[in-house]
């Protein structure tokens, strides 16, 4: 298939500086775990130049464009000392996606519409979940009780504000200035100050995993990494460039084309498209590895695990066989943040919320909000079919097998139908796209969510935390009418409402 249309170049100046930055990045990493390794230097002198290398490598690439990281870090960092942990969590996250918002209006609308450049709004993204991400883990810590903690909050919450050094150094440091990838802010601090073997890291089950006492070398974890790297680089160059996703709406192409072609080069095209985020966010954990931070402990035969901050995980990505197994595995710390602070913490409709977060955050481009409203149905309906029918086909091995190619299939495909808007950034060209396949999964999707019976998991979940919330309120009630009775009935009665709370807490997980 010879694309009909010219392909717009893949390396612009802008992406060239970045990958030249990156590289310097992976050196003086290699350098900061060398000479500057936590046994052998301050934990302040570590946050300075982690700071300053960061900055050198933002005005490097960007110019005085890199300021609007510092101030936006900065107005942040003061509206968390004005307002208080009562309310700082919701002021910075207004303040931190309206600035970063503003930003992206100015470059897209003003600037360069369209162009896929290493522009200055795509480190404020990650900015932007850093200071969001350590204002809710403050408030956590500082103003919630722990008894209204899930276990991943309990184990992210922040009990101290941080310094004005500390806090720069967490949101430019030169690891993650450019591409990230997001981290907590206890994991970055451990870090620094030589204690991140030895942090407790909460795991999905919401117990915590202890981290060895050693400090193993990175090196064979960034040398795989590299590798991976490499590939992906060497497949954009090459592969890449012969399978445009401009190419699904060419009007001979649709005209000529037959159903099974155009599933088919649908989703070649949009595989060929992932290999540039394979090497951006892969090379950037490398980074990271390399200057000693990403450790997350032993695995069960002994061999050390380097994928804290980890952001994807290909082979489950290209193997998915559900909608929500691809989106766990694709930009995972981004999806660890909108569960964070949105999905967590949504009293409705948390889906929704979280895809329109989501959208707000990638930016302005209509084709974004187009994706992610796709998404919404598609996560729905896929959740649907999955909870009715998959428990039909555990059993025999061969009818899994079946079930396992069929979904891994409709996955791909759906997946792909999913985001061409957000590759095609416009409104026309998207729905050239949905016209030409004649809305098809929208409309299955809308079936299945009218005809199948939809499980309302988070909602229960929600119940149940209304119901500690309202035993915590009563027990307050109970407290004041008990004001005129001794310090030890008191605080007897304090005693049995904790060990109520703690024996209940795992159910806001």
């Amino acid at each position: 298939m010879v694309p009909a249309r010219p392909i717009r170049p893949r390396w612009a100046a802008g992406e060239v500086n970045f990958v030249v930055c990156q590289l310097f990045a992976l050196l003086a990493a290699v350098w900061f775990r060398t000479y500057l390794h936590s046994s052998k230097t301050s934990s302040f002198i570590r946050h300075v130049v982690a700071t300053l290398l960061g900055l050198y490598l933002a005005f490097f690439c960007f110019g005085w464009y890199a300021l609007h990281f510092l101030v936006q870090s900065g107005i942040s960092y003061c509206i968390m000392i004005i307002a208080g942990v009562e309310s700082m969590h919701q002021c910075c996250f207004v303040f931190a996606l309206g600035y970063l918002s503003v930003c992206q209006i100015t470059r897209v609308y003003i600037f360069d519409y369209g162009q896929y450049s290493a522009d200055f709004s795509g480190p404020m993204m990650i900015i932007t979940q850093k200071i969001t991400s350590l204002a809710y883990e403050i408030h956590d810590g500082m103003f919630r009780k722990d008894e209204e903690l899930t276990p991943s909050q309990r184990g992210l919450a922040v009990r101290r504000m941080p310094s004005l050094l500390e806090y720069v150094s967490y949101t430019c440091n030169f690891m993650g200035i450019l591409a990230g990838p997001l981290c907590s802010y206890k994991d970055y601090i451990a870090f620094i100050e030589g204690r991140a073997s030895h942090v407790a890291q909460p795991s999905e089950n919401g117990k915590d995993e202890q981290h060895g006492k050693a400090d193993p070398s990175p090196n064979a974890a960034v040398t795989e990494k590299l590798l991976v790297c490499g590939l992906s680089l060497l497949f954009h160059l090459t592969i890449s460039n012969m399978l445009p996703v401009e190419y699904n709406i060419d009007e001979h192409f649709q005209a000529t084309a037959s159903w099974p072609t155009k599933a088919t080069y649908l989703y070649v095209s949009l595989l060929a498209a992932r290999p540039k985020y394979y090497f951006a966010w892969t090379l950037a954990d490398a980074i990271n590895n390399a200057a000693g931070f990403g450790f997350r402990g032993y695995d069960k035969n002994g061999v050390a695990r380097w994928d804290l901050i980890s952001n994807l995980r290909i082979q489950q990505i290209e193997m998915s066989t559900s909608f929500k197994m691809f989106l766990d595995n694709w930009n995972i710390q981004t999806a660890l943040w909108l569960k964070r602070v949105c999905y967590e913490r949504a009293t409705f409709s948390p889906t929704i919320q979280t895809f329109f977060l989501s959208a707000i955050w990638h930016g302005v481009y209509p084709g974004y909000y187009l994706t992610f409203l796709t998404g919404v149905l598609m996560t729905l309906a896929a959740r649907a079919v999955r909870n009715n029918f998959r428990h039909y086909f555990l059993e025999p091995p061969q009818l899994k097998l079946f079930y396992d190619l069929i979904t891994w299939a409709a996955t791909q495909i759906t997946i792909s139908y999913t985001v061409v808007p957000f590759v095609l950034l416009s409104i026309k060209p998207s729905f050239t796209f949905y016209s030409s396949w004649y809305y098809c999964l929208h409309v299955c999707s809308i079936l299945v969510l009218l005809l199948l019976p939809v499980k309302k998991s988070q909602r229960r979940t929600n119940t149940q935390e209304n119901v500690h919330l309202s035993q915590a309120k009563k027990f307050d009630e109970r407290e004041n009418s008990l004001g005129q009775n001794s310090f030890s009935t008191m605080n007897n009665v304090c005693n049995q409402n904790r060990d109520t709370g703690s024996r209940h807490s795992p159910l806001t997980q």
